[in-house]
């Protein structure tokens, strides 16, 4: 059997007819599909070789679609799929009927290919699929661009574009709307099941913080989770410690040709507000336990930059990915990640640092909160489309400065809008000592002496307040934070600070 590459039209089952005008037509192979199925109701091994990228929308003809439908839903049950087993499945399908009923799924059988040609022939429909996914991305592309539902500026077309495009290289399909609850409840099982089986019960990626991870649950796919806090507070401290923890602790197994992550992960990190530079000098002052002060002036002692050196080799191969782009855009931050998503080494994380800094992709005039509502929207839908955490963090209202008691709420975000609503987990980072350092007595002062008593019990103690959760309990989370280091890490029992997890 001679299989075609071109663009057919096929108005009848047995005799497909090239297309007077191929230039239009979708692309399709009647016959492979025909070979295909029958090669299936022959050999129901080559099922296997071919469920994890073929599904039934692929096939071009919809009766075909169907057809293979119930030979995967009957190998599902662990019975076989042969013409004489689907036989009671499909004599009443009203579209079989029409096309010879029972009698056409005998003549599949006689144009089945062989074993060892069959999975070549499930690439072709496969391929011929995403072909005709791509004229319609295609179609849809170009009416926006000529003359568009609503008004939308360039990058917004072309991020809408990239959008579609990234989703197409995942999923092999564009989103087809409504899935069976038996594929969500299997990914749910999937998950529990490796939280089972993951040292210390984790169904997400671990934060490195014990006590927190434990709260959490780690970070979960698909969630958008904010830190906030104010100025000084340790916001971005704390995102980069995560950051690097999950990027240094990045463990893969290949199958099939592809990484899978099993533990940590690769993290894209767009810092806004710092360079890369700085952003580098805190992890290296973070993992090599010199104060990024000390480094920046130079004040290395004996053997402090041999420990500098082996610090730097150790992080150099790190899968973490630092974009220092001022006023990035949210689109545009959207297009890289996708980017990064779609190489070799995946993405496992996104840090956003900080909220207020990313731009929406034209000035709103409904005002600033509104913008901050759309970015917060992007982003909760870049972590469902990715299927990765992404950390927003975000700048706390003055309000908190004016109240006695300085712990946040969520009614102090800043420009809040939809912020709240649209996270899975809010956070918030306090640390008192912070605030009870703003207010030391004259030396040599009974009040002063009480107040160094008390800098001494919390100085290197930190909170971190989950405010909202989606998915669990909130409550406070004690941690230890070396100010120095710009480091947070667990606490011991005995309220020490504890360096051997993270």
């Amino acid at each position: 059997m001679l299989l075609r590459y071109t663009t057919t039209m096929a108005t009848d089952h047995d005799t497909p007819l090239e297309s007077q005008d191929t230039a239009n037509a979708a692309p399709h192979n009647i016959e492979a599909e025909q070979a295909l199925l029958g090669s299936l109701l022959v050999d129901n091994e080559i099922y296997f070789r071919a469920a994890d990228y073929l599904k039934a929308d692929h096939f071009y003809d919809p009766v075909h679609g169907q057809i293979f439908d119930a030979i995967a839903k009957t190998i599902g049950k662990g019975l076989l799929a042969d013409a004489i087993s689907l036989k009671t499945t499909l004599e009443h399908h009203e579209g079989l009927a029409q096309i010879g009923g029972l009698e056409y799924l005998a003549r599949l059988l006689g144009e089945a290919a062989s074993s060892a040609n069959a999975p070549e022939y499930a690439r072709l429909v496969y391929d011929l699929a995403l072909r005709r996914d791509l004229m319609r991305i295609g179609d849809s592309i170009l009416k926006e661009a000529v003359d568009p539902v609503e008004p939308k500026s360039g990058p917004e077309l072309i991020e809408d574009a990239e959008q579609l495009l990234f989703s197409l290289a995942e999923t092999g399909g564009i989103s087809r709307g409504f899935r069976p609850f038996n594929e969500a409840l299997k990914e749910s099982m999937d998950m529990a099941s490796a939280a089972h089986k993951r040292e210390g019960g984790l169904s997400g990626v671990a934060t490195g913080l014990k006590d927190l991870d434990h709260k959490l649950g780690g970070m979960h796919k698909s969630d958008l989770i904010i830190i906030a806090g104010r100025p000084s507070m340790g916001k971005t401290a704390l995102a980069t410690n995560i950051a690097f923890h999950v990027a240094r602790n990045y463990k893969y197994e290949v199958k099939d040709g592809e990484r899978h992550t099993i533990d940590g992960g690769v993290v894209a990190f767009f810092s806004l507000e710092m360079s890369s530079e700085q952003l580098a000098t805190r992890l290296i002052a973070e993992h090599s336990g010199i104060s990024s002060s000390t480094i920046r002036r130079g004040e290395l002692g004996e053997g402090d930059f041999d420990k500098l050196l082996d610090s730097a080799a150790e992080l150099n191969t790190i899968p973490l990915h630092i974009d220092d782009t001022g006023g990035l855009p949210v689109g545009a931050l959207a297009a890289r990640a996708r980017r990064l998503k779609r190489t070799s080494k995946g993405l496992d994380l996104i840090v956003v640092d900080y909220l207020q800094l990313v731009t929406a992709e034209s000035r709103r005039k409904d005002g600033r909160v509104q913008e901050v509502s759309e970015i917060t929207q992007r982003l909760k839908s870049l972590a469902k489309e990715l299927d990765v955490p992404v950390i927003a963090l975000s700048q706390l209202s003055r309000q908190v400065e004016q109240r006695e008691d300085k712990k946040p709420q969520l009614s102090d975000l800043r420009e809040s809008g939809s912020i709240e609503q649209d996270a899975d987990v809010v956070m918030f980072v306090y640390r008192e000592s912070y605030y009870l350092g703003r207010t030391q007595p004259p030396f040599n002062t009974p009040e002063h002496a009480e107040w160094q008593v008390q800098m001494n019990e919390i100085r290197h103690r930190a909170e971190v307040i989950i405010g909202k959760q989606r998915h669990g309990p909130i409550g406070n989370v004690d941690l230890s934070f070396r100010e120095e280091l710009t480091k947070f890490g667990n606490l011991t029992q005995d309220g020490r600070y504890d360096d051997s997890t993270h």
